[in-house]
């Protein structure tokens, strides 16, 4: 078991049912699943940024990525429907967990000038996203073999019914919200 997860059912949860005034512990939220996504616009004129892309998501995330495409043609974007366009992974059970272990005690910590995160990203469900604008960040990229450096958006999914108890839910597990 991963050691966010321990932490999860010895501490967050008695915390949150404290907090919430839940009966019993199947009403206390926690973390359903997190996506990950690169979105590649300029990738439609290149095809290694695409496949470089994959390889990276699917090197911070432990899973293999796989490629999304064009659903519509944007002639503004030079985009033709079924061209690629960005990559995407989600994680769930272990790889969920020790992900966001990974982002919130390794690599967020590692941006520059770093203060924290913003709560702006909550969507009014108790879901979070969060936009990374360099993937360098995680430990497993080495920076010398990367040609470009890529942003990516983690998306949180949680079982909150309310931004509150997503805050909270995440503030217990670690996430450095700003004051």
């Amino acid at each position: 078991m991963s050691r966010l997860k321990e932490i999860y059912k010895e501490n967050v949860v008695n915390s949150l049912q404290q907090e919430f005034g839940y009966k019993t512990i199947m009403q206390v939220p926690t973390l359903k699943f997190v996506s990950l996504n690169v979105g590649l616009g300029e990738a439609s004129q290149d095809n290694k940024l695409i496949q470089d892309a994959t390889k990276e998501l699917s090197i911070i995330a432990g899973q293999k990525a796989v490629v999304t495409r064009a659903k519509k043609s944007i002639a503004a974007f030079k985009v033709r429907q079924g061209m690629p366009v960005g990559c995407r992974t989600t994680l769930r059970r272990q790889r969920m967990w020790d992900f966001f272990d990974k982002l919130v005690n390794f690599a967020l910590p590692r941006v520059k000038d770093f203060r924290g995160v913003h709560d702006r990203g909550f969507d009014g469900r108790g879901n979070y996203t969060l936009g990374i604008k360099e993937n360098i960040i995680f430990p497993e990229i080495n920076q010398e073999d990367i040609d470009r450096i890529k942003g990516l958006n983690v998306t949180v999914v949680t079982t909150a019914e309310t931004d509150k108890e997503g805050k909270y839910l995440l503030q217990l597990l670690g996430m450095p919200f700003v004051k």
